[in-house]
């Protein structure tokens, strides 16, 4: 009882809270203190002490790697917080509480291809990308989408010029926001991933219908440096890792899976080395 006192105290606080949520989202990724409070827009010596209450309530675990230190959800803690919260004030009766939550993906049975949000922030490389490589491996099973935190006017031409040469259709990628995803007309979504680091830092909207999500990030091609060569092979690269990710999503076997075994699934997915080692 006292350590869940300790754990929603230490929640009960709008910094603390906004560290957690974007812990969660970056989950299992370790994230550096230094880009937490980036994210929070709150000092480092400030941020050091929401991190420190969240560490001793057990909520978070902290890495030391090198000289930087990065924080992820300690998930043990916060699997058994839930227990305790369904166990208890749910009165015993977990089906009070866990019939809230979708069982998994939805049913197909109507035909309906299951919705698919790609988010970064510019929404003009690796979410576009993203998009394009979904409707194609998709098989009609997906209908793929993608928007930016921030959005650019536009995709990158370079990765435009590589979908095209890799047989995508390009004719309907546009750069456009999260908006469009959140309003009353937005078309229902069953799963949401972010593709960059930063937009996975922000605040999304809550999305209507509780689609499944997971972190798929990986480093921003356009911005790789060196030679014009080195340039061209950090774009085939991004490419090529979101081809594996995206074909190992399309073999899940997504009918058989309960929303726990997709979570994990998904988290695992997105594990795949960023630099293509």
């Amino acid at each position: 009882m006292e350590l869940v006192i300790e754990q929603l105290s230490s929640l009960a606080h709008e910094n603390r809270l906004a560290i957690f949520r974007l812990l969660m989202r970056r989950y299992p990724q370790a994230v550096p203190a230094g880009e937490i409070a980036a994210a929070i827009g709150a000092r480092a010596n400030t941020t050091s002490t929401y991190l420190a209450s969240l560490r001793q309530a057990g909520l978070i675990e902290q890495d030391r790697i090198g000289t930087s230190l990065k924080y992820r959800v300690a998930m043990g803690q916060m699997r058994g917080l839930l227990s305790y919260l369904t166990q208890d004030c749910c009165r015993g009766r977990a089906d009070l509480c866990l019939d809230l939550l979708p069982d998994g993906a939805r049913d197909q049975g109507n035909g309906t291809p299951l919705t698919v949000l790609f988010i970064c922030t510019a929404n003009t490389a690796r979410s576009i990308m993203a998009e394009a490589l979904l409707n194609s491996e998709g098989q009609g099973v997906f209908r793929a989408y993608s928007a930016g935190t921030a959005p650019s006017d536009a995709p990158n031409p370079r990765v435009l010029d590589l979908l095209a040469a890799k047989g995508h259709d390009i004719g309907r990628l546009r750069s456009k926001t999260i908006d469009r995803f959140s309003g009353e007309t937005a078309p229902a979504l069953d799963f949401v991933f972010t593709v960059c680091d930063h937009a996975a830092n922000e605040e999304c909207p809550v999305w209507p219908g509780q689609p499944m999500t997971a972190h798929w990030g990986l480093p921003d091609p356009i911005k790789a440096t060196g030679t014009e060569a080195e340039r061209e092979l950090a774009l085939h690269q991004a490419y090529g890792l979101l081809r594996n990710r995206i074909r190992a999503f399309t073999s899940l076997p997504l009918d058989t899976l309960n929303r726990l075994s997709l979570q994990h699934a998904l988290d695992e997915i997105g594990q795949a080395d960023p630099t293509g080692g």
